[in-house]
């Protein structure tokens, strides 16, 4: 850590906080077909197998995330019901695979 982070009171990446999932049932499913990192973020391309998706939603695989934005068609959407294709754009990284299956749980 470099002098000038230590002066104000930066932290380490390996420091950053880790997000905590507070309910219990998961209220979707989306299973993943592509992982893509865009301008820093973790994107999630693949297929809502069950419920309803809202931004701010957490999406769990090895870790949590936080959905930031869903896109649809190149374009942004409110919400993804089942069977829809989508990319859901996280702040943070589920360490997700192609071919997982990740659980959604409501904020």
């Amino acid at each position: 850590m470099g002098f000038l982070s230590r002066l104000f009171g930066g932290k380490k990446e390996t420091e950053a906080e880790e997000i905590q999932i507070v309910s219990r049932k998961p209220v979707g499913k989306f299973h993943v077909e592509k992982v893509f990192h865009i301008m820093g973020r973790e994107t999630l391309v693949g297929t809502v197998e069950r419920g309803v998706i809202y931004p701010g939603y957490k999406v769990k695989g090895k870790k949590a995330a936080v959905i930031y934005r869903i896109e649809k068609g190149r374009k942004a959407v409110d919400f993804v019901v089942d069977g829809d294709k989508a990319a859901l754009i996280l702040e943070g990284s589920t360490k997700a695979k192609e071919g997982d299956t990740l659980e959604v749980y409501q904020s």
